[in-house]
C-alpha cells in the first residue's frame, strides 16, 4: 500500500508539472530601438520601450498565445541579433526591402511610408528632391533603406551617417550639417514632440518628395517559419477588428 500511495503521489506530481509547463506561455524576445518614436522610443517615466511596434507586438502576442520581452538595441544590431538568436522577433520602424529578405523574413505589411528631410527654419527652400539639394552637406541614419539612394545620387558635397536620429537632428538644428533623411513619421512626431525645446530651430520639407518608399514589417528569423506563420495569423485578425488601425490613430498615425 505504501508502494502504491508513493507512485500514485509521483504520478499526480508528474501530471501537475506537465500541465505546468503545457499551460506556460511560451517567451518571445523582441528587438526594438530606444530612438525611433513614434514606431519604439524608450519612455523615461516607465524606463521602458513603447511605441506603435511595441503595442501591435503586444497585441500579437495576445493574439498569438506567447509573451513578449522587449530587448532595446541599436537599430543597425537587430538583425545581427536576431541571426545571432539573441533575439526573436524585430518590430520597429524597419522597411520591407529586397536586401533584407534575404536574411532574414518579414511579416504582411504593418504601416507605409518614405523618408523625410528636415533643415533649419532659416532655410525656407521648398525642396522637392535630391537635384535640389546639390553641393549640400547632408546626414541620414545608419542600416536604414535611405542610405544607399543618398549616397548614390552624386549630387551631395558629403553624406553623414548616424547611428542615433537625435544626434543628427541636433546637428541640423545647431546647422552642423544643412539637412537630415530619416523616416518622416519619426522625424516629425519628434520635432513636433519638442517644438520649443531641443530642436525647435528645425522644420519638416513638407514638399519634398520621398525618393524610398517602403511598408514597416516584423521580422523573424529565416529558419523560424512557424513563428512567422503565427505573427501573419493574428496580424490578419487585429488588422480586420480594427485593433491596428486603433494603435496607429493611438499615435497620431491614422
Amino acid at each position: 500500500m505504501k508502494l502504491r500511495s508513493i507512485a500514485a503521489s509521483l504520478f499526480a506530481a508528474i501530471s501537475l508539472a506537465a500541465a505546468a509547463t503545457a499551460g506556460a506561455q511560451a517567451v518571445v524576445k523582441v528587438g526594438s530601438t530606444p530612438t525611433g518614436s513614434p514606431f519604439t522610443f524608450l519612455d523615461t517615466k516607465t524606463n521602458s520601450i513603447e511605441g506603435v511596434m511595441v503595442d501591435i507586438m503586444k497585441a500579437v502576442g495576445k493574439e498569438a498565445g506567447f509573451q513578449v520581452q522587449i530587448e532595446p538595441m541599436a537599430f543597425s544590431a537587430l538583425i545581427g541579433s536576431l541571426q545571432s538568436k539573441r533575439i526573436d522577433v524585430i518590430s520597429a520602424a524597419m522597411f520591407i526591402t529586397p536586401e533584407r529578405q534575404k536574411v532574414v523574413s518579414f511579416s504582411d505589411p504593418v504601416y507605409t511610408y518614405g523618408e523625410g528631410l528636415m533643415v533649419p527654419k532659416s532655410d525656407t527652400k521648398e525642396y522637392t528632391s535630391f537635384a535640389d539639394m546639390k553641393g549640400m552637406t547632408v546626414g541620414v541614419q545608419v542600416g536604414t533603406a535611405f542610405v544607399k539612394p543618398i549616397q548614390d545620387s552624386g549630387v551631395f558635397k558629403e553624406v553623414k551617417l548616424y547611428d542615433n536620429p537625435p544626434d543628427m537632428m541636433r546637428d541640423v538644428n545647431a546647422g552642423r550639417i544643412q539637412g537630415g533623411f530619416m523616416d518622416y513619421p519619426i522625424a516629425a512626431y519628434t520635432i513636433n514632440q519638442n517644438a520649443s525645446g531641443a530642436f525647435s530651430n528645425l522644420r519638416m520639407v513638407k514638399s519634398y518628395k520621398p525618393a524610398v518608399t517602403g511598408s514597416v514589417g516584423i521580422a523573424t528569423r529565416k529558419d523560424d517559419p512557424e513563428l512567422l506563420k503565427k505573427i501573419d495569423t493574428a496580424l490578419k485578425k487585429l488588422k480586420a477588428d480594427g485593433t491596428v488601425d486603433a494603435i496607429l490613430k493611438k499615435w497620431g498615425l491614422a
